[in-house]
């Protein structure tokens, strides 16, 4: 598919670092663009691939992002431009900005202009080094260009009442946290763990557990959820899938100081028979949302640089052991 530009140009700034960049959206996948467009202004934490390469993302508030279809898959978004901005189905705003390793299919929406690309790469190894090692929170600004900045996340409804109570409760936790680190988590990396998780009290075990249950919780649960009621899967198939994929990791999570989260996690079983189909994508929208916000800070506070020694070994020698 040839790429066509829109003339809508929006920018994404890191005002931390004092770094614009203006990128061109078009038509290749115009129902992500057109909902990007429509969610502007929006600010959020700054994230960066950990395996992937050189790759800037982070999650954009944007339920729709869950389950809108794309037209145009790039096969392998490694041999994409430098500079594509993509939308994803992990609810992400993406921009490549260097060579990538992992052969990923993926959902261009736009491109960074080539003259901004110096401050692009700039921008990139910037976050880096703060999700690797410094631990400095950049937030990313995402607007229309010329327009001023701000920032929302949506509130979405149900017609049940537990329901409707429970979407206000998770939209008001996600806005205390979208940019400001969850105090649990926090507390949780500091090694403040009231429930003496972390067996011979190691920290590194249970920080490690929780990213691990809390990125396939927002991204392959409550995510699939979604883009399984938009499908059309029976209601009482989605209600078995919600109670088979939601509660154990959430009880766990609750366990390891992520209480919020269970507490919500309840709620939404407690009157799961009682959602229609509108109601169930309402609130599993609005708790993909707020877990994948809890996954963007884990990922930021990991201690990813404990192992600093650990580096790949080169194709060469690989397989070459003492």
């Amino acid at each position: 598919m040839t790429e066509t530009l829109s003339g809508r140009n929006i920018e994404i700034a890191w005002p931390d670092l004092g770094i614009t960049v203006t990128a061109e959206l078009d038509d290749r996948n115009a129902a992500l663009a057109d909902a990007l467009w429509e969610a502007l202004p929006y600010q959020s934490l700054q994230g960066h691939t950990l395996v992937a390469g050189s790759h800037l993302y982070h999650v954009a508030p944007i339920h729709s992002l869950l389950h809108l279809p794309a037209s145009h898959r790039i096969p392998d978004r490694r041999d994409a431009p430098d500079g594509t901005v993509f939308c994803s189905a992990l609810q992400h705003l993406g921009i490549k900005y260097g060579p990538l390793t992992e052969p990923m299919p993926a959902s261009p929406v736009g491109r960074v202009r080539p003259e901004d690309m110096p401050a692009l790469v700039e921008a990139g190894h910037a976050v880096w080094d703060a999700v690797y090692s410094t631990k400095k929170q950049i937030l990313v600004e995402v607007r229309r260009a010329g327009v001023a900045g701000g920032h929302r996340i949506p509130l979405l409804t149900a017609t049940d009442p537990d329901a409707d109570r429970l979407l206000k409760d998770v939209h008001a936790e996600t806005e205390r946290i979208w940019l400001s680190e969850p105090p649990e988590l926090a507390d949780l990396h500091r090694g403040w763990i009231p429930s003496g998780a972390g067996t011979y009290e190691t920290v590194l075990p249970t920080l490690l557990f929780v990213n691990g249950e809390t990125r396939p919780l927002g991204y392959a649960a409550y995510g699939g959820l979604v883009r399984a009621v938009t499908g059309g899967m029976p209601l009482d198939s989605l209600r078995q899938m919600a109670r088979l994929l939601t509660g154990v990791p959430a009880e766990f999570l609750g366990y390891c100081g992520l209480e919020k989260l269970w507490g919500f996690t309840q709620r939404f079983l407690s009157c799961l028979d009682r959602l229609d189909r509108e109601d169930f994508l309402a609130v599993a929208s609005q708790l993909a949302l707020y877990i994948n916000c809890l996954g963007g800070w884990n990922l930021h506070l990991f201690p990813w640089d404990a192992a600093d020694q650990l580096r790949r070994l080169s194709t060469a020698g690989a397989g070459q052991g003492s």
